[in-house]
């Protein structure tokens, strides 16, 4: 059984500015406890630090830079960065760690920190309950002659466009290809359009004018309605849509149609499958639609389930040797490309297959038929645990019932908000709705009676 960690959860640390664990006094000595960990056993001591365009990100950097000089790191700033850039740069830097100042897809009001470790994937559970634990001791500073020093990398945006055209064939170009991009006003504003025109296409883009409180608003991949009005408007090919930080995407057909992380997933898979290149089992999650794992059946694929949550898609990924996985949500992992998720990278793969297969996007998709899926996100008090419940246990097997083993039903605690997903999947779209429907309305009256 894992230790239980303090503030860490599946993706960092994070929360509302302003509100523990998300002040500047807990980011200064978490940056602080962080540099004491990190170093030892190192004979590193650089540590990377990017961010989003929140605004509240410039008043952590300053904070985690201060805590990280204190305790004798140096630190390299890289400015507003999507989140696989930080990972990959880490690398290329021969950085001891990468530090990212994000709340991904939430709003502005909330931030958070991610650390990646020196070879650009998640810290171990291991380090992170060792600095949780340094948190706990008073802060001590090194000499004064041991002081950390701070640089700013002004080529950071070019290194990381060249890495991104790196991931696809040389001889592959986006010439003709007529593309909208919806940067979410996030950390990809810079980046983004520049990889796809350096590769040929013709790009328009949304979502590309941050001001610190606009990130996620009305834009990106949880909010791809913007999008869809744009490249119909656009009378584009396709479109792509990232989150706040840049490592998820769900895309646009030319037909204005969403095409999701399983929808992505499938294309990508196939395709690697039918070259030769694919290392199986691809791995989703427990939310992964199951229209997916039955297309990848199909083609005589191997399909695995995670928990919820991109660390635990790699884990599964390491321990099963494969090389392909991902989220609904569009955060895939490619890992012969890149160590963790990355929503520029997958796109270009997903335009690898469709340009070598002289195939548009809503083509490519109807390979996999999903299932009909309701998703409900359920308001729950912070810290109570509805689903174990005895009241909603009964509610989950009465849903059971009613799908007669034509479907799944799932409820899980979210890992970064106060919520429980209740998700229903079935063969009948109006019975998955009902079962869905009444499953949260149990889950809100416990809710409710625990509030």
């Amino acid at each position: 059984m894992k230790q239980q960690r303090k503030y860490f959860g599946t993706d960092g640390i994070r929360g509302t500015v302003g509100f523990p664990p998300i002040t500047p006094d807990f980011i200064l000595k978490l940056g602080w406890a962080a540099g004491c960990i990190l170093k030892n056993g190192s004979n590193k001591n650089k540590v990377l630090i990017g961010k989003d365009t929140r605004i509240s990100g410039y008043m952590f950097e300053s904070a985690l830079q201060a805590g990280l000089s204190a305790a004798g790191m140096d630190v390299r700033l890289l400015g507003p960065m999507p989140t696989p850039a930080i990972a990959y740069l880490t690398r290329t830097f021969h950085a001891v760690a990468g530090i990212v100042i994000s709340a991904s897809h939430n709003p502005f009001q909330d931030n958070g920190i991610k650390f990646f470790s020196g070879d650009g994937t998640k810290l171990p559970d291991e380090v992170e309950l060792a600095i949780e634990a340094e948190m706990e001791r008073p802060m001590q500073i090194v000499a004064p002659d041991r002081l950390g020093k701070a640089e700013r990398i002004d080529d950071a945006d070019g290194r990381y466009i060249e890495f991104c055209k790196s991931t696809i064939p040389f001889d592959v170009t986006l010439k003709g290809v007529k593309i909208v991009i919806d940067c979410a006003h996030g950390a990809t504003y810079h980046v983004a359009p520049s990889v796809f025109r350096e590769l040929g296409a013709n790009v328009e883009t949304i979502g590309t004018q941050p001001n610190g409180l606009n990130i996620n608003a009305g834009y990106g991949a949880t909010q791809p309605q913007a999008l869809q009005n744009a490249v119909l408007y656009q009378n584009a090919d396709l479109g792509i849509a990232l989150d706040g930080d840049g490592d998820r995407v769900v895309m646009v057909d030319a037909k204005g149609d969403i095409v999701d992380g399983d929808e992505l997933l499938f294309i990508i898979a196939q395709a690697r499958h039918k070259a030769g290149t694919l290392q199986e089992p691809v791995v989703g999650t427990v939310m992964s639609n199951l229209g997916l794992e039955q297309a990848l059946e199909k083609k005589g694929i191997a399909f695995a389930r995670a928990a919820v949550g991109d660390r635990y898609v790699l884990e599964m990924l390491q321990q099963n040797g494969g090389n392909l996985g991902g989220e609904s949500s569009g955060h895939i992992i490619c890992l012969d490309r890149t160590t963790t998720g990355d929503g520029i990278v997958t796109a270009l793969q997903v335009l690898v297959v469709s340009t070598q297969m002289g195939l548009p996007l809503h083509v490519l998709k109807t390979g996999m038929q999903k299932c009909p899926q309701r998703l409900i996100n359920v308001p729950v008090t912070q810290g109570v645990e509805i689903v174990s419940l005895p009241q909603v246990q009964k509610a989950v097997l009465a849903a059971e019932q009613k799908l007669n083993s034509q479907g799944r039903v799932l409820l899980r605690p979210s890992g970064t908000e106060p919520l429980v997903r209740v998700m229903v999947e079935g063969v009948d779209g109006q019975q998955v709705e009902t079962v869905a429907n009444e499953l949260a309305e149990a889950v809100k009256a416990e809710a409710r009676g625990q509030s």
